[in-house]
This record gives C-alpha cells, structure tokens and sequence, in this order.
C-alpha cells in the first residue's frame, strides 16, 4: 500500500492491490473494473491474467468498502500484503488440478456419447430401441455436474443482474441439452437423419448432445490448459521470491537464535550456511566467501565477496558459512523491490489493451444480441428450426473474447519470467513500446561499461615535493568524496605509511574534484579544468605526465597544495569483461552507441576505440547527463540510457528507454524502465531483444484475436460453422494466444557469434 498526495488538491490518495477471485475472462475483469471506477475517487485497473486489481483511491477509502464493490458483481476480493507481494498467487490462479476430474469424467463420458449421437443421426430407427435413453444418461452428468463451474459463474453473475463469457458458455450447453431432448423425443423424429453428416457446412441433425460433450470438453481443457500456462508464466518471478528462506539465524552474543524472517531487524547480525540462500541484504563480515549469484543474474561461476562488500537476499553462500549484517530487510530488500517492479509492469495495460478490454465489457450482451438475431433470422427467412437453433448455438458457442483479454498481461507474464531467467526485469509495457523505437544507446562509463574500481596506476610529483606528504594531503580532502577515484586515492594515502592527517572544511566539487585544509595548508584534487578554474599553472613536467596517461585512456588528477600543483596522479578502470561483446550486439541491432562520461575526452576515446562504441561525448557534469538526453530526443533520435549511479537517474528517467543495473544506486533503479541484474553490459543487448520479442508476440496476438473474432461471429451467424466446429475454433484461438505467449519462455538471444573485442589496458604498477 503506498500513499501519495493526489495531485494538486492537497488530497492524499493510496494504491492498494485486491487479488480478486472468481474471474473467468476478460469480460469479468471488465465488469470489476466498471465496478470500482463507480465509486467517486476512486482509478482501478484490472488484470484478468493476473487476477489483481489495482486501486488508486481517497485515503478514506476502506479497504473493505472496495471489497464490497467487488463482492456485489459477484467476485471476490482481498488485500495482497505489500510485503508479501506473491501470497495471494495460488488464490488468484487456482491450480489446474481443480478442473482435473470434471475434465476426466466429461471425456470417459464424452467419447461414447458422440459415437452414439452419430449413430443416431444416421439411424434414426435406433430411437425407438431405447437409445435415446442411454445418450441422455450419458449426457446428464455432463451437461451438470461437469459444466458446473460454467453454469455456477453464470448464476452468480445473473444474480448480481450481470453477464460474462461464462453466461455464453451456460446457455449453450443448457440450450443445446433442451433443444436435444426435444428433438429425441418429438414425435416427428430426428431431422435431417437421411443425409450424411457435414460438421463443417451445416448440422446434420437437430440432436446436439455431442456438442453439450464437446463444448463442456474443449473449454474444460481450454480453461485447465490456460491455468497451467498462468502458472508457468509466473513461474520464475515466484522461483525468485520462494529463494527468500522463512527463518534465519541471529547472533546473540556467544550463541545463535533461529528466529523467523520477519522479526529480524536492520543491524542485526546473521550467518548463512554454504548451500543457503541469503535472507536479506546486508554487509558481509567474513573475510573471504563466495557467492553464487546464478539464480538472479543467470552467472555460472561464483562470485567472491570479502568484509565490507554488499550482499543481496536470493544470493547463495556458495562455500563456507557467511556472516551478514543485515541493511534491509523484508520489502526494503532489491530482491523484493525487484519483484514489485515487475508486478507493477505485469499490471500496466497499453493503449490496444485497454481498448480490447472495453470491447470485452460490452461483447457478452451484443454476442446475446447477435445469437437472437440470428435464431429469429433463419426461422423467418429459411424456417427450418434445426439450422436456426445451430446457427445461435455456434454464435454462442465461438464468441469468446478471452483471447482478446489474454493477448497482452500473458505476454508480460511469460516476459518477466524468462527476464528474471535472464537476470532483466521488464518494470512496463512502456518500455516495450520504446525497446522498438530505440535507435541510440548512450553508455555510462564508470560502473557501467567499466568494473568501478579505480587504482592509481601511476604518479609524478614535482621536484621539491615529498610523495608521501602530497599523498597524506590527498587522501585527506578526499575523505569528502564518495566517488571511486578519491577511494583509490585514498587507499594509496594508506599504503604510504604513517598517519594521514585530517582535513578541516574540505568539500566535494561536483564531478570536478575535492578540495580543504590539511595542517594549516589549502589542499585542492581534481581535474586540470578544476585547477583551470581556480586559475592554477600546471607546470610543464607534470603536464607532460598528464599527456602521456591521457592519450593511453587513463583518468588523471592533479593536486595542489598552497596554490601549486604538485603531484599528478594516473588512474585506471578496468574494462567490464564482456562490454566488447555486447557493443557488437548492439550494432548488430542496429543501434548506434555512444559513450557518455564525465572523464577526459582522451580517457573517453580510448575506451571507446578498446570496445567499438560509435561516438564520444565526454567532460559532462553529473547535471548535464539528463541535457544531452534531451537534446538527442530533440534531435529526433529515440534514446536509451544505461547506468547505474546516482548521478545518472536524471539521464535515466530522461531518455526514452532508462536501463539500470540492479548493482547500482535505488536511485537509479527506481528511475529505469529496465533492471539488469547482471553487472557487466552483456544484458543490454538481451534486454533490449527481449523486449522488442515481447512487444511482437503482443502484436500478434491483438491482431489474431481481433481477426477471429471479427471473422467468427459472421460466419456463425450465416450458419456455416457447426456448433462443434464452433467449440474448438473458440477453444484454440484462446489456446493460440496464450501458446505464443509462452514461446517467450524459450526466448534466447541468437546474435551469441559476434566478434568479440580482447584489447586491454595494461595498468602500470606505481
């Protein structure tokens, strides 16, 4: 439940989510959200593959009160636990099992009596031998007790003065059995006997109990079918949740205490066994450990983590017991933001997707509409009643707009699961529609395309001045700065020996440098245009260290003291494993790759010519990153952000697609579109792949939903569809849909045979 002033009338509004129960298609969905939108405040969408229900409503809103709403169409609903995001799954989405036996007993039933029907549509003297006994008594249980979940939804919501696809499915079986009876016992027989049966073009017979079999079959497979699909689609985002253990093991004092998850606090200490998965995040207090990672970010090999580095919930201690101090816990935790993240993008709908859910709304009364006209039409034009009541029935029967209400959330779903497989996370349909558009990746350099991790790699001072003295002075005024240069600086202050001193006012200069006072003596450390600035000569020997450290793509820093440059420092990040590999992904995808920094230009172009990125634009201030972003757009290109720090959220909410590694800043996650929990460049290009994939099996499923239905009920209605033929076609393209939907859960970026590039920097040792 989160809360939010609602816009600009100082109003304070929540978001709370019901998992609602009792939907059988679309249309369900439709009339829920009809129902809350009544309500004065209040903005619901709801999602029938996922069986939740977003609400935006008036902080006095109760939760119950909406529950009611949802209560008086005929549907259930309760409130999903925010910490919990998953608890409700099983609710939502009943197991296929239920729908098991009526489907068993419906065919050992089924398949005799659509021999038998046959029979007697072809012998119509079988009648009078008793047959017609036999067919009823096999059709009973199924037009029943089997088809009882249709006929219960269909009596819930006529009670509540409301139709769904439910209400279509009831009245045919129902009308098929009566018409059946009817035709078995009148006393002019069974029609149309003499002929041989055409299920394609006509009814060959006014019996219709096969067809009770059949439609109470193929929709109870079609509906198990679709259950299973549903869970399968979710399979990995919950596969993620269930690694969270329940309990966890504390440290009290000498001893542990096994306590349950939910009780453990932030600076709590816990241990975690080899072959456990981590419960929180945390700080790791061990010396060595490892990690393994794989079933987050889809990493074979372990990873290793010494004291002091971040560990996250749903790592596995891959050695030896592992010590954490806990940081976050429960839905504080990346692993849980993650998940939400992804149910949020599974709730969003787009454009097409709301529209197919308001045809949805009113398709039920129209197929009803249509099914009349049709049964009033050909009695009056042909006035044979068989083909008039077949004609209905199939208007009936092949009228199901599930494929419709299925086409777009059970893409999502099978998306988010094959991305958490593959360490991405979809967070919105929107940034599928922007994964097609994109034509230009801007790279962040620091944490994104590179490791992180600064070390000086070389140094020069002037003459008269002491190394270990400049460096004390150094380490000093970087104690102000947070960035990885001034902890590689710091770090070498420390090997230097002795005791460093303390810094008095010092201050970061946003992405230029640091600068204070150390034992009396005014101490700045930054950039050449930092010392620029402040109007400081940098002197001739140390420019030329400075030259040669650039024109090899290392980062310099020059430092002053008193208003003299005394030392010049080179830096070197080492370059991400497989950021070659994944620039030549990109280009194949036919996008253009900029490197986008703060660092040098010369640092800048010989990163970019080591990996093949296209173009540089480099010297940009943390501030301007979201300003050349806007630029580009207003340049007509469609841009994509990768990054992962504070300084690049501005740049990420900006761009028309904001990739965000999961490693980096909350930040920077809460403003992307698309998290990867890999920490190299490898999973952009798959995420970008990904995402394009999804938006095409959407596409396709719109436009094969929209087709069928705009063929089927024509063709129905005209009396050229069997209402057998009518079952399944109804029956398979719902199963079409959702089939399509799932080729996403195989979904593997092909382009795996690219040329790959091996040059690396060698770093000099000081």
């Amino acid at each position: 439940m989160r809360t939010a002033p609602a816009g600009g009338s100082g109003l304070t509004t929540r978001v709370v989510e019901l998992a609602v129960s009792g939907m059988s298609c679309a249309a369900c969905a439709a009339k829920v959200e009809r129902s809350l939108n009544a309500i004065e405040g209040v903005h619901a969408q709801v999602n029938f593959a996922t069986g939740r229900a977003t609400v935006q409503a008036p902080a006095n809103q109760g939760v119950q009160g909406l529950a009611e709403r949802v209560r008086r169409v005929g549907y259930q609903a309760e409130l999903v636990d925010a910490n919990e995001p998953l608890a409700h799954d099983e609710t939502s989405h009943p197991h296929p099992r239920h729908l098991t036996w009526r489907l068993v007993v419906a065919v050992l039933l089924g398949v005799p009596l659509g021999d038998l029907s046959m029979s007697l549509a072809l012998h119509p003297e079988l009648r009078y031998a008793g047959w017609q006994w036999v067919l009823l008594a096999l059709t009973a249980p199924v037009a029943t007790w089997c088809a009882w979940p249709f006929h219960r939804a269909a009596a819930r919501a006529a009670r509540h003065r409301t139709m769904s696809m439910d209400t279509l499915v009831s009245l045919a079986i129902l009308a098929a059995s009566g018409w059946s009876v009817h035709a078995v016992f009148s006393p002019d027989g069974v029609r149309g006997a003499a002929s041989a049966p055409n299920l394609l073009l006509h009814p060959s017979s006014a019996v219709y109990l096969d067809v009770v079999a059949g439609v109470t079959i193929f929709l109870l497979l079609g509906r198990r079918i679709e259950a299973n699909a549903k869970l399968q689609a979710g399979g990995a985002v919950r596969s993620l949740a269930g690694m969270v253990p329940r309990n966890v093991t504390v440290r009290r004092g000498d001893g542990y205490d096994h306590i349950p998850l939910a009780r453990l606090r932030p600076g709590d200490e816990f241990v975690v066994l080899a072959g456990e998965p981590v419960a929180t995040d945390g700080i790791v207090l061990s010396e060595h450990s490892a990690v393994d990672t794989s079933r987050m970010t889809g990493e074979a090999l372990p990873r290793e983590v010494g004291f002091g580095e971040e560990i996250l919930s749903g790592m596995v201690a891959a050695s030896n017991e592992i010590a954490v101090r806990a940081t976050k816990v429960g839905a504080d935790t990346r692993l849980a933001q993650l998940i939400r993240l992804v149910h949020q993008a599974q709730r969003q709908k787009s454009g097409v997707q709301r529209l197919a859910d308001r045809i949805c709304g009113v398709f039920v009364p129209v197929v009803l509409a249509v099914a009349v006209l049709s049964l009033v039409g050909w009695l009056v034009f042909d006035g044979r009643v068989e083909l008039a009541v077949g004609a209905a029935l199939s208007v009936l029967i092949i009228a199901c707009p599930c494929a419709l209400g299925l086409a777009t959330p059970t893409a999502l779903l099978a998306a988010s699961g094959r991305g958490a497989e593959m360490g991405v996370f979809i967070t919105g349909h929107q940034a599928l529609e922007s994964a097609r558009k994109i034509d230009t990746v801007l790279l962040d350099k620091t944490g994104t395309v590179t490791s992180g991790v600064m070390a000086v790699v070389d140094l020069a001072t002037t003459v008269s001045t002491d190394l270990v003295t400049v460096l004390h002075q150094a380490g000093a005024v970087e104690q102000a700065c947070q960035h990885t240069v001034a902890k590689a600086i710091r770090d070498l202050a420390k090997q230097a020996g002795g005791t460093p001193p303390a810094a008095i006012g010092a201050e970061s200069v946003s992405g230029l440098g640091a600068c204070g006072w150390v034992d009396g003596h005014e101490v700045i450390v930054g950039s050449v245009r930092l010392m620029a600035e402040r109007g400081l000569a940098e002197p001739a020997r140390l420019a030329a260290y400075r030259a040669s450290w650039e024109r090899t793509g290392h980062t310099t820093v020059l430092v002053a003291v008193d208003g003299v440059i005394r030392a010049a420092l080179a830096l070197a990040d080492a370059l991400r494993p497989t950021a070659g590999h994944a620039v030549a992904q990109l280009r194949l995808l036919g996008l253009r790759t900029v490197l986008l920094t703060g660092d040098n230009e010369g640092t800048a172009r010989a990163v970019a010519a080591e990996i093949g990125v296209d173009d540089v634009i480099a010297e940009v201030p943390p501030a301007a990153k979201a300003q050349i972003v806007r630029q580009l757009r207003e340049q007509g290109h469609a841009v994509a952000m990768v990054g992962d720090g504070v300084n690049d959220a501005a740049a990420l909410a900006t761009a028309n697609l904001g990739i965000a590694m999961a490693t980096g800043s909350d930040v920077a996650i809460e403003a992307a579109d698309l998290i990867l929990t890999h920490d190299d460049l490898a999973a952009v290009p798959n995420a970008i792949g990904l995402a394009r994939r999804t938006l095409r099996i959407i596409r396709g499923n719109l436009a094969w939903a929209f087709g069928y239905n705009l063929a089927a009920l024509p063709l129905a209605a005209s009396g050229l569809l069997n209402p057998l033929i009518s079952c399944w076609a109804m029956v398979l393209s719902s199963l079409f849909v959702l089939m399509n939907s799932l080729r996403l859960r195989r979904y593997a970026n092909s382009m795996t045979q690219v040329p790959d590039f091996s040059g690396r920097r060698q770093n000099t040792a000081v």
